[in-house]
C-alpha cells in the first residue's frame, strides 16, 4: 500500500473543487477569449505546473513531520480539518462573482501566459495552505511510504485539474457565456461544494482518533 485512504472521497472532493468557478477559472476563460485558446491552455498549465510545486513541498515537508512526531501530524490533520469546514462554509455563504472584464489583459503569447501562471500559482499562500490542508486528511499513518501517498495524491489533483482547465480553455467563450448569464449557477456550486467540504471536514476530524 502506498499509504492512501479514503481515495474515492478524496477524487469526488478535487473534481468539485475545480468545478467551482475561483480565480484561476476565470484567469483561463480570460486569457482564452482575449488571446486563443493556445494560450488559455498555456496558461492552466503554467497554474498546474506552479501546483506541482506545492505538492512536493507539502509531501516532503509533512512526510518528515509524519515520520517525526505521529502527535504533531495529528494535530495537522485536526487543524486541516478545521480548515475545510471553514473552507466550506466561506463557500456557501459566498455570493455570485462575475468573470472579469477580458479586455484588462495584457497582449502576453504562449511562453508569457505559462510563466504567468506558473509564478502566481507558486506565490500563491492560499494554494500552498490548501495543500498542508487537505492532502493530510487522507495519509495512513501507519503506511510503509507516506511519501508516495502524498505525492500521490497530489499528482491526482493536479492531473484533474489540469484536464479541467484545458475543457475551461477550448470551451471558453460557451462557458463564460453560459456564468454571465445565470450568476446564480456561481452560488449554487459553491453552496454544494462548500457543503461537501464541511461534511469531509467534520467526517475528517471524527474519525481521526478512530
Amino acid at each position: 500500500m502506498i499509504g492512501i485512504e479514503n481515495f474515492g472521497a478524496f477524487l469526488i472532493a478535487s473534481i468539485a473543487l475545480n468545478l467551482v468557478p475561483g480565480p484561476d477559472t476565470f484567469y483561463i476563460l480570460g486569457r482564452s477569449l482575449a488571446q486563443g485558446r493556445g494560450v488559455g491552455v498555456a496558461s492552466s498549465l503554467g497554474i498546474s505546473a506552479g501546483a506541482l510545486v506545492h505538492t512536493f513541498a507539502a509531501a516532503i515537508g509533512l512526510s518528515a513531520l509524519l515520520t517525526a512526531s505521529a502527535t504533531a501530524f495529528l494535530a495537522i490533520k485536526l487543524l486541516g480539518a478545521a480548515y475545510l469546514v471553514y473552507l466550506g462554509l466561506s463557500m456557501i455563504f459566498k455570493k455570485a462573482t462575475q468573470i472579469p472584464g477580458d479586455n484588462k489583459l495584457s497582449n502576453d503569447g504562449v511562453g508569457p501566459a505559462f510563466r504567468q501562471g506558473l509564478i502566481t500559482n507558486t506565490l500563491n499562500p492560499k494554494v500552498a495552505l490548501f495543500f498542508l490542508a487537505f492532502l493530510p486528511q487522507f495519509i495512513a499513518q501507519d503506511a510503509d511510504s507516506h511519501l508516495l501517498g502524498f505525492v500521490s495524491l497530489g499528482l491526482t489533483f493536479v492531473v484533474t485539474s489540469t484536464v479541467w482547465g484545458i475543457v475551461l480553455a477550448w470551451s471558453s467563450a460557451a462557458l463564460s457565456g453560459g456564468l454571465r448569464r445565470n450568476p446564480r449557477y456561481l452560488v449554487y456550486l459553491n453552496k454544494v461544494t462548500g457543503t461537501l467540504l464541511v461534511g469531509l471536514g467534520v467526517r475528517l476530524a471524527t474519525s481521526t482518533n478512530e
